[in-house]
């Protein structure tokens, strides 16, 4: 009877020691396997928000050179007040000189103007 007993322990000791030993050797297997299964429904998300995350960044970055440009731009404006004086200056001289040269013509004009009539009639040439 003994026998037979110590057999019964031998052998549920002898199966749980093989079943244990199959899950052992399964279980990374099957842990590989949920990691596949799982890379599989979820990488095409995820290339998804990369490839969104990617044209975000480039419209953010040419968002942002745009501002810094135009910031340049701006302080490049203030430091140019001293070149807009310049040229308000200039153009105000530049007005003066036509109606210096208008002013002059005219009283060219009217000198031939009257000469002409003084002469009875008589067209006179200027060359102009």
């Amino acid at each position: 009877m003994e026998d037979q007993e110590m057999q019964l322990k031998v052998k549920r000791v002898t199966d749980k020691f093989t079943e244990s030993m199959y899950v052992l050797a399964n279980e990374p297997s099957i842990a590989l396997y949920r990691l596949q299964e799982h890379v599989r429904r979820s990488l095409p998300e995820l290339v998804q928000h990369k490839t969104d995350m990617q044209s975000w960044e480039e419209q953010s970055q040419g968002a942002i050179y745009t501002v810094e440009y135009a910031c340049s731009a701006v302080k490049s404006m203030t430091n140019s007040s001293l070149y807009f004086k310049n040229i308000d200056g200039l153009l105000r001289q530049a007005i003066s000189l036509k109606e210096q040269i208008s002013s002059s013509q005219g009283r060219r004009k009217r000198a031939l103007d009257h000469g002409m009539h003084k002469d009875g009639g008589e067209k006179h040439s200027s060359g102009m």
